[in-house]
Protein backbone atom coordinates (compact mmCIF):
# COMPACT_ATOMS: atom_id res chain seq x y z
CA UNK A 1 0.00 0.00 0.00
CA UNK A 2 2.71 2.24 0.88
CA UNK A 3 4.11 2.36 -2.95
CA UNK A 4 1.67 2.43 -4.13
CA UNK A 5 1.03 5.91 -2.45
CA UNK A 6 5.15 6.82 -3.60
CA UNK A 7 3.99 5.95 -6.79
CA UNK A 8 1.08 8.21 -7.16
CA UNK A 9 3.56 10.72 -5.00
CA UNK A 10 5.87 10.20 -8.00
CA UNK A 11 2.70 10.98 -10.65
CA UNK A 12 1.64 14.06 -8.79
CA UNK A 13 5.25 15.30 -9.25
CA UNK A 14 5.56 14.85 -12.83
CA UNK A 15 2.37 16.17 -13.58
CA UNK A 16 3.13 19.25 -11.74
CA UNK A 17 6.54 19.63 -13.42
CA UNK A 18 4.20 18.68 -17.13
CA UNK A 19 2.34 21.91 -15.92
CA UNK A 20 5.64 24.09 -15.11
CA UNK A 21 6.75 23.20 -18.65
CA UNK A 22 3.95 23.94 -20.33
CA UNK A 23 3.47 27.43 -18.00
CA UNK A 24 7.21 28.40 -18.96
CA UNK A 25 6.73 27.53 -22.43
CA UNK A 26 3.41 29.63 -22.74
CA UNK A 27 3.62 32.47 -20.67
CA UNK A 28 7.45 33.54 -21.21
CA UNK A 29 7.09 37.05 -19.79
CA UNK A 30 6.18 37.84 -15.88
CA UNK A 31 2.61 38.34 -15.33
CA UNK A 32 0.20 40.34 -13.33
CA UNK A 33 1.97 40.53 -9.99
CA UNK A 34 5.04 38.61 -11.58
CA UNK A 35 6.24 41.50 -12.87
CA UNK A 36 7.30 43.29 -9.32
CA UNK A 37 8.17 39.89 -7.65
CA UNK A 38 10.78 38.61 -10.36
CA UNK A 39 12.59 41.64 -10.49
CA UNK A 40 13.39 42.05 -6.85
CA UNK A 41 14.34 38.61 -6.71
CA UNK A 42 16.94 39.10 -9.43
CA UNK A 43 18.21 42.52 -8.12
CA UNK A 44 18.56 39.77 -4.77
CA UNK A 45 20.21 37.00 -6.38
CA UNK A 46 22.83 39.71 -8.03
CA UNK A 47 23.14 40.66 -4.01
CA UNK A 48 21.40 44.03 -4.19
CA UNK A 49 20.19 43.06 -0.76
CA UNK A 50 19.44 47.06 -0.06
CA UNK A 51 17.15 47.72 -3.15
CA UNK A 52 13.65 47.32 -2.50
CA UNK A 53 10.74 47.95 -5.16
CA UNK A 54 8.02 50.27 -2.86
CA UNK A 55 5.00 48.59 -4.59
CA UNK A 56 5.65 45.42 -3.24
CA UNK A 57 3.73 44.41 0.17
CA UNK A 58 4.71 41.44 1.34
CA UNK A 59 8.55 40.54 3.17
CA UNK A 60 10.79 39.01 0.72
CA UNK A 61 10.61 35.15 2.09
CA UNK A 62 9.54 34.58 -1.15
CA UNK A 63 13.22 35.88 -2.79
CA UNK A 64 15.45 34.59 0.15
CA UNK A 65 14.12 31.16 -0.69
CA UNK A 66 15.19 31.47 -4.56
CA UNK A 67 18.41 32.94 -3.66
CA UNK A 68 18.87 30.24 -1.33
CA UNK A 69 18.33 27.49 -3.81
CA UNK A 70 20.32 29.51 -6.44
CA UNK A 71 23.50 29.40 -3.84
CA UNK A 72 22.92 26.04 -2.84
CA UNK A 73 22.07 23.88 -6.01
CA UNK A 74 23.29 25.99 -8.62
CA UNK A 75 19.83 27.32 -9.80
CA UNK A 76 19.47 30.49 -12.54
CA UNK A 77 17.53 33.61 -11.26
CA UNK A 78 15.60 33.38 -14.67
CA UNK A 79 11.71 33.54 -14.64
CA UNK A 80 11.78 29.71 -15.23
CA UNK A 81 13.43 29.06 -12.72
CA UNK A 82 12.19 31.10 -10.08
CA UNK A 83 8.56 29.85 -10.93
CA UNK A 84 10.51 26.52 -9.92
CA UNK A 85 10.46 27.76 -6.48
CA UNK A 86 6.98 27.66 -5.98
CA UNK A 87 6.82 23.91 -7.54
CA UNK A 88 8.93 22.63 -5.61
CA UNK A 89 7.67 23.82 -2.44
CA UNK A 90 4.08 22.05 -4.24
CA UNK A 91 6.20 18.87 -4.38
CA UNK A 92 6.80 19.46 -0.23
CA UNK A 93 2.67 19.89 0.70
CA UNK A 94 1.46 16.58 0.15
CA UNK A 95 3.90 15.44 2.68
CA UNK A 96 3.49 17.86 5.30
CA UNK A 97 -0.53 17.40 4.95
CA UNK A 98 -0.28 14.10 5.77
CA UNK A 99 1.23 14.77 9.13
CA UNK A 100 -1.81 17.51 9.76
CA UNK A 101 -3.99 15.30 8.70
CA UNK A 102 -2.75 12.34 11.10
CA UNK A 103 -2.92 15.00 13.90
CA UNK A 104 -6.66 15.25 13.77
CA UNK A 105 -7.47 11.90 12.54
CA UNK A 106 -5.28 11.24 15.44
CA UNK A 107 -3.47 7.87 13.59
CA UNK A 108 0.15 7.53 13.02
CA UNK A 109 2.03 8.89 10.00
CA UNK A 110 3.10 6.99 7.60
CA UNK A 111 6.83 6.73 6.63
CA UNK A 112 8.48 9.27 5.50
CA UNK A 113 7.62 10.74 1.59
CA UNK A 114 4.69 8.37 1.39
CA UNK A 115 1.81 10.70 1.54
CA UNK A 116 -1.77 9.59 2.08
CA UNK A 117 -4.09 9.68 -0.93
CA UNK A 118 -6.41 12.20 1.02
CA UNK A 119 -3.03 14.80 1.40
CA UNK A 120 -2.21 14.67 -2.57
CA UNK A 121 -6.10 15.54 -3.15
CA UNK A 122 -6.27 18.09 -1.15
CA UNK A 123 -2.52 19.14 -2.49
CA UNK A 124 -4.26 19.84 -5.78
CA UNK A 125 -6.50 22.13 -4.23
CA UNK A 126 -6.91 24.53 -7.15
CA UNK A 127 -5.66 27.97 -5.52
CA UNK A 128 -2.66 26.03 -4.38
CA UNK A 129 -2.08 24.21 -7.60
CA UNK A 130 -2.73 27.23 -10.13
CA UNK A 131 0.12 29.75 -8.21
CA UNK A 132 2.67 26.76 -7.68
CA UNK A 133 3.52 27.39 -11.00
CA UNK A 134 3.68 31.49 -10.92
CA UNK A 135 6.20 33.58 -8.82
CA UNK A 136 3.47 34.39 -6.14
CA UNK A 137 3.98 34.26 -2.30
CA UNK A 138 0.82 31.82 -1.37
CA UNK A 139 2.56 27.88 -1.62
CA UNK A 140 5.17 28.58 -0.11
CA UNK A 141 3.30 30.71 2.80
CA UNK A 142 0.68 27.94 2.70
CA UNK A 143 3.63 25.27 3.47
CA UNK A 144 5.61 27.27 5.87
CA UNK A 145 2.31 27.72 7.80
CA UNK A 146 1.88 24.16 7.36
CA UNK A 147 4.86 23.40 9.03
CA UNK A 148 4.56 25.45 11.81
CA UNK A 149 1.32 23.85 13.03
CA UNK A 150 2.75 20.12 12.07
CA UNK A 151 5.80 20.90 14.48
CA UNK A 152 3.64 22.34 17.17
CA UNK A 153 1.31 19.54 17.60
CA UNK A 154 4.46 17.07 17.74
CA UNK A 155 5.26 19.29 20.53
CA UNK A 156 8.23 21.01 19.12
CA UNK A 157 7.62 24.45 19.98
CA UNK A 158 10.93 25.98 19.60
CA UNK A 159 10.77 24.80 16.18
CA UNK A 160 7.19 25.64 15.48
CA UNK A 161 8.69 29.36 17.10
CA UNK A 162 11.25 29.42 14.36
CA UNK A 163 8.94 28.08 11.58
CA UNK A 164 6.49 30.99 12.52
CA UNK A 165 9.10 33.30 11.82
CA UNK A 166 9.87 31.77 8.59
CA UNK A 167 6.07 31.83 7.63
CA UNK A 168 5.81 35.82 8.58
CA UNK A 169 8.84 36.25 6.45
CA UNK A 170 5.99 35.45 3.03
CA UNK A 171 3.38 36.96 4.66
CA UNK A 172 2.15 39.16 7.53
CA UNK A 173 -0.86 37.83 8.61
CA UNK A 174 0.95 34.12 8.99
CA UNK A 175 1.43 35.41 12.93
CA UNK A 176 -2.43 34.55 13.12
CA UNK A 177 -1.37 31.19 12.12
CA UNK A 178 1.49 30.74 14.73
CA UNK A 179 -1.16 31.25 17.33
CA UNK A 180 -3.31 28.31 15.84
CA UNK A 181 -0.28 26.63 15.90
CA UNK A 182 0.02 27.04 19.50
CA UNK A 183 -3.96 26.53 20.57
CA UNK A 184 -4.36 23.68 18.40
CA UNK A 185 -1.67 21.94 20.10
CA UNK A 186 -2.63 22.89 23.78
CA UNK A 187 -6.28 21.91 23.17
CA UNK A 188 -5.35 18.75 21.72
CA UNK A 189 -2.98 17.67 24.33
CA UNK A 190 -5.46 18.71 27.33
CA UNK A 191 -8.48 17.30 25.65
CA UNK A 192 -6.85 13.81 26.31
CA UNK A 193 -4.87 14.42 29.23
CA UNK A 194 -5.83 12.26 32.39
CA UNK A 195 -7.13 13.91 35.30
CA UNK A 196 -7.57 17.56 33.28
CA UNK A 197 -10.87 18.77 34.69
CA UNK A 198 -9.53 22.97 35.41
CA UNK A 199 -10.67 23.61 31.56
CA UNK A 200 -14.25 22.85 30.30
CA UNK A 201 -14.21 21.69 26.57
CA UNK A 202 -17.35 19.59 25.85
CA UNK A 203 -17.84 18.10 22.96
CA UNK A 204 -18.82 20.23 19.99
CA UNK A 205 -21.54 18.81 18.51
CA UNK A 206 -23.88 18.63 21.94
CA UNK A 207 -22.64 22.00 23.75
CA UNK A 208 -24.61 24.84 24.30
CA UNK A 209 -24.49 28.86 24.79
CA UNK A 210 -23.78 27.77 28.42
CA UNK A 211 -20.71 25.84 27.69
CA UNK A 212 -19.10 28.20 26.06
CA UNK A 213 -19.44 30.65 28.87
CA UNK A 214 -18.21 28.25 31.33
CA UNK A 215 -15.23 27.23 28.66
CA UNK A 216 -14.51 31.03 28.99
CA UNK A 217 -14.59 31.48 33.01
CA UNK A 218 -12.21 28.07 33.17
CA UNK A 219 -9.60 29.19 31.05
CA UNK A 220 -7.95 31.00 34.01
CA UNK A 221 -7.34 27.62 35.45
CA UNK A 222 -5.89 26.02 33.13
CA UNK A 223 -3.04 28.76 32.54
CA UNK A 224 -0.31 27.18 34.37
CA UNK A 225 -0.94 23.91 31.93
CA UNK A 226 -1.02 26.20 28.98
CA UNK A 227 1.85 28.94 29.81
CA UNK A 228 5.16 26.77 29.41
CA UNK A 229 4.93 26.34 26.00
CA UNK A 230 3.69 29.30 24.91
CA UNK A 231 7.56 30.99 25.40
CA UNK A 232 8.63 30.43 21.79
CA UNK A 233 5.11 31.97 20.29
CA UNK A 234 5.61 34.64 22.19
CA UNK A 235 8.88 35.17 20.85
CA UNK A 236 7.57 35.57 17.75
CA UNK A 237 4.71 38.07 18.73
CA UNK A 238 7.52 39.71 20.46
CA UNK A 239 9.56 39.92 17.04
CA UNK A 240 6.44 41.03 15.19
CA UNK A 241 5.68 43.57 17.41
CA UNK A 242 8.55 45.22 16.89
CA UNK A 243 8.30 44.96 13.04
CA UNK A 244 4.72 46.69 12.98
CA UNK A 245 6.63 49.49 15.24
CA UNK A 246 9.48 50.03 13.01
CA UNK A 247 7.37 49.83 9.67
CA UNK A 248 4.86 51.59 11.22
CA UNK A 249 2.47 49.40 10.09
CA UNK A 250 1.95 45.86 9.03
CA UNK A 251 1.72 46.78 5.39
CA UNK A 252 5.38 47.05 3.52
CA UNK A 253 5.55 49.20 0.62
CA UNK A 254 2.46 50.69 -1.18
CA UNK A 255 0.14 51.26 1.94
CA UNK A 256 -2.85 53.49 0.23
CA UNK A 257 -3.72 50.54 -1.89
CA UNK A 258 -3.66 48.31 1.41
CA UNK A 259 -5.71 50.13 3.75
CA UNK A 260 -7.53 47.80 6.73
CA UNK A 261 -10.78 47.45 6.82
CA UNK A 262 -14.17 46.08 8.25
CA UNK A 263 -14.79 43.93 5.65
CA UNK A 264 -17.89 41.54 7.46
CA UNK A 265 -19.39 40.24 4.10
CA UNK A 266 -15.51 38.81 3.24
CA UNK A 267 -16.43 36.16 6.09
CA UNK A 268 -19.43 35.06 4.11
CA UNK A 269 -17.79 35.01 0.87
CA UNK A 270 -15.20 32.65 1.83
CA UNK A 271 -18.06 30.25 3.37
CA UNK A 272 -19.72 29.89 0.11
CA UNK A 273 -16.04 29.52 -1.54
CA UNK A 274 -15.09 26.58 0.46
CA UNK A 275 -18.62 24.99 0.01
CA UNK A 276 -18.60 24.89 -3.94
CA UNK A 277 -15.23 24.21 -3.58
CA UNK A 278 -15.52 21.63 -0.79
CA UNK A 279 -18.46 20.18 -1.35
CA UNK A 280 -17.33 16.57 -1.51
CA UNK A 281 -16.06 16.83 2.33
CA UNK A 282 -19.42 18.39 3.61
CA UNK A 283 -21.46 16.18 1.73
CA UNK A 284 -19.35 12.67 1.95
CA UNK A 285 -19.09 12.03 5.49
CA UNK A 286 -20.71 9.21 7.50
CA UNK A 287 -24.34 9.50 6.42
CA UNK A 288 -23.92 10.61 3.35
CA UNK A 289 -25.60 14.03 1.99
CA UNK A 290 -29.04 12.81 3.13
CA UNK A 291 -27.84 13.15 7.36
CA UNK A 292 -26.00 16.83 6.66
CA UNK A 293 -29.00 18.05 4.89
CA UNK A 294 -30.96 16.73 7.64
CA UNK A 295 -28.65 17.83 10.53
CA UNK A 296 -28.09 21.44 8.90
CA UNK A 297 -32.51 22.16 8.87
CA UNK A 298 -32.23 21.01 12.23
CA UNK A 299 -30.18 23.36 13.43
CA UNK A 300 -31.86 26.16 11.06
CA UNK A 301 -35.54 25.34 11.48
CA UNK A 302 -35.94 22.34 14.27
CA UNK A 303 -37.36 24.21 16.82
CA UNK A 304 -39.21 27.52 17.51
CA UNK A 305 -36.32 28.78 19.46
CA UNK A 306 -33.95 27.80 16.32
CA UNK A 307 -36.30 29.55 13.91
CA UNK A 308 -36.15 33.11 15.65
CA UNK A 309 -32.15 32.38 16.28
CA UNK A 310 -32.41 32.19 12.28
CA UNK A 311 -33.91 34.86 11.70
CA UNK A 312 -31.97 36.79 14.19
CA UNK A 313 -29.28 36.18 12.20
CA UNK A 314 -30.21 36.47 8.95
CA UNK A 315 -31.05 40.24 9.86
CA UNK A 316 -27.85 40.94 11.50
CA UNK A 317 -26.01 39.68 8.05
CA UNK A 318 -28.42 41.65 6.01
CA UNK A 319 -27.24 44.79 7.80
CA UNK A 320 -23.94 43.49 7.69
CA UNK A 321 -24.50 43.31 3.64
CA UNK A 322 -25.99 46.82 4.03
CA UNK A 323 -23.54 48.31 5.52
CA UNK A 324 -19.83 46.52 5.16
CA UNK A 325 -20.11 45.58 1.62
CA UNK A 326 -17.20 46.93 -0.11
CA UNK A 327 -16.97 47.40 -4.48
CA UNK A 328 -13.03 47.45 -4.20
CA UNK A 329 -11.78 49.68 -6.97
CA UNK A 330 -10.03 47.16 -8.38
CA UNK A 331 -12.11 43.87 -8.17
CA UNK A 332 -14.47 47.05 -10.35
CA UNK A 333 -11.68 47.84 -13.01
CA UNK A 334 -9.15 44.22 -13.06
CA UNK A 335 -11.20 42.23 -15.70
CA UNK A 336 -8.60 39.50 -15.87
CA UNK A 337 -9.54 37.92 -12.73
CA UNK A 338 -12.36 35.68 -12.45
CA UNK A 339 -14.01 37.69 -9.13
CA UNK A 340 -14.48 40.52 -11.78
CA UNK A 341 -16.89 38.44 -13.31
CA UNK A 342 -18.72 36.68 -10.63
CA UNK A 343 -19.35 40.76 -8.51
CA UNK A 344 -20.64 42.42 -12.04
CA UNK A 345 -23.16 39.49 -12.99
CA UNK A 346 -23.91 38.22 -9.89
CA UNK A 347 -23.65 39.93 -6.91
CA UNK A 348 -24.00 43.17 -9.24
CA UNK A 349 -26.81 41.48 -11.54
CA UNK A 350 -29.90 43.47 -8.85
CA UNK A 351 -29.48 45.24 -5.12
CA UNK A 352 -31.35 42.37 -3.67
CA UNK A 353 -29.17 38.82 -4.94
CA UNK A 354 -26.37 39.86 -2.22
CA UNK A 355 -29.56 39.45 0.17
CA UNK A 356 -30.60 36.39 -0.85
CA UNK A 357 -27.76 34.35 -0.49
CA UNK A 358 -27.94 34.66 3.13
CA UNK A 359 -29.94 31.50 3.66
CA UNK A 360 -27.51 29.79 1.71
CA UNK A 361 -24.46 31.51 4.17
CA UNK A 362 -26.10 30.11 7.43
CA UNK A 363 -26.54 26.61 6.22
CA UNK A 364 -22.76 26.38 4.56
CA UNK A 365 -22.13 27.56 7.81
CA UNK A 366 -23.79 25.23 9.76
CA UNK A 367 -22.96 22.10 7.27
CA UNK A 368 -18.92 22.88 7.90
CA UNK A 369 -19.45 23.45 12.08
CA UNK A 370 -21.57 19.62 12.01
CA UNK A 371 -18.47 18.31 9.72
CA UNK A 372 -15.77 19.98 11.71
CA UNK A 373 -17.16 19.75 15.62
CA UNK A 374 -17.97 15.92 14.39
CA UNK A 375 -15.00 14.58 16.52
CA UNK A 376 -13.37 17.60 18.25
CA UNK A 377 -14.26 19.36 21.16
CA UNK A 378 -15.53 22.69 21.64
CA UNK A 379 -12.42 25.25 21.87
CA UNK A 380 -11.06 22.68 19.51
CA UNK A 381 -13.70 23.66 16.45
CA UNK A 382 -14.15 27.51 17.52
CA UNK A 383 -10.60 28.28 17.52
CA UNK A 384 -10.02 28.73 13.70
CA UNK A 385 -12.56 30.62 12.91
CA UNK A 386 -12.12 32.66 16.04
CA UNK A 387 -8.67 33.29 14.15
CA UNK A 388 -10.19 33.70 10.39
CA UNK A 389 -12.16 36.50 11.92
CA UNK A 390 -8.84 38.78 12.18
CA UNK A 391 -7.37 37.18 9.12
CA UNK A 392 -10.18 37.93 6.30
CA UNK A 393 -12.37 41.20 8.09
CA UNK A 394 -9.73 44.09 7.40
CA UNK A 395 -8.96 42.62 3.67
CA UNK A 396 -11.20 44.76 1.33
CA UNK A 397 -10.58 42.75 -1.60
CA UNK A 398 -12.63 39.61 -2.71
CA UNK A 399 -9.46 37.42 -3.45
CA UNK A 400 -9.81 33.96 -3.18
CA UNK A 401 -5.75 33.63 -2.42
CA UNK A 402 -6.75 35.37 0.73
CA UNK A 403 -9.19 31.73 1.82
CA UNK A 404 -5.91 29.56 0.81
CA UNK A 405 -4.99 28.93 4.46
CA UNK A 406 -8.24 29.21 6.16
CA UNK A 407 -9.71 26.66 4.00
CA UNK A 408 -6.98 24.44 4.08
CA UNK A 409 -6.69 24.32 7.68
CA UNK A 410 -10.48 24.24 7.77
CA UNK A 411 -10.41 20.94 5.38
CA UNK A 412 -7.94 19.28 7.72
CA UNK A 413 -10.14 19.03 10.60
CA UNK A 414 -13.06 16.75 8.59
CA UNK A 415 -11.64 13.65 9.64
CA UNK A 416 -14.38 11.02 8.17
CA UNK A 417 -14.41 11.57 4.67
CA UNK A 418 -15.71 8.50 2.55
CA UNK A 419 -13.00 7.54 0.48
CA UNK A 420 -15.69 7.65 -2.60
CA UNK A 421 -16.46 11.53 -1.43
CA UNK A 422 -12.16 11.85 -1.77
CA UNK A 423 -12.42 10.36 -5.45
CA UNK A 424 -15.43 13.23 -5.97
CA UNK A 425 -13.08 15.89 -4.42
CA UNK A 426 -9.91 14.90 -6.72
CA UNK A 427 -11.81 14.56 -9.43
CA UNK A 428 -13.87 17.75 -8.78
CA UNK A 429 -10.75 19.56 -8.11
CA UNK A 430 -8.79 18.43 -11.73
CA UNK A 431 -11.90 18.88 -13.02
CA UNK A 432 -11.52 22.89 -11.82
CA UNK A 433 -7.75 22.70 -12.55
CA UNK A 434 -7.98 21.51 -16.22
CA UNK A 435 -10.48 24.13 -17.04
CA UNK A 436 -8.71 27.29 -15.20
CA UNK A 437 -5.00 26.15 -16.31
CA UNK A 438 -6.84 25.95 -20.38
CA UNK A 439 -8.57 29.33 -19.89
CA UNK A 440 -4.96 30.76 -18.81
CA UNK A 441 -3.04 29.39 -21.14
CA UNK A 442 -4.75 29.26 -24.15
CA UNK A 443 -7.63 31.70 -23.92
CA UNK A 444 -5.52 34.69 -23.81
CA UNK A 445 -7.72 37.68 -25.27
CA UNK A 446 -5.81 40.57 -27.16
CA UNK A 447 -5.82 43.59 -25.65
CA UNK A 448 -7.11 42.61 -21.81
CA UNK A 449 -4.81 39.28 -21.06
CA UNK A 450 -4.83 35.96 -19.27
CA UNK A 451 -7.84 35.26 -16.81
CA UNK A 452 -7.05 33.72 -13.66
CA UNK A 453 -8.00 33.19 -9.93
Amino acid sequence: MSSDRRILYVVYCGVAVAVLKEFNAVVTEPYMDEPFHVPQALAYCRGEWSTWDPKITTPPGLYMLSVLLHRVFMFKCNLNLLRLTNTLTLFALPLVLTRLLGFHQRRRSPPKLTPSIEALVLSSFPIAWFFGFLYYTEVPSLVSVLCTVVAATQNKHWLAGLLGIVSCLFRQNNVIWVLYAYAASQLMRLRFKRGNDKLHDPPALGAGAGDFIRSIMSAPKALPELLPAFAPYAVVLALFGGFVIWNDGIVLGDKSNHVPSFHVPQLYYFIAFATIIGWPAVLCGEGGPLKIATDVISRMFGSKRRILLTAIISIFMGITIQHFTIHHPFLLSDNRHFTFYIWRRVFMLHAAVPYLFIPGYQACAWAWWIRVARDQSLLQTLVLPVLILPTLLPTPLLEPRYFLVPYILLRAQVVDVQPYGIFLEGLWYMVINAATTYVFLYKERVGVGRFMW
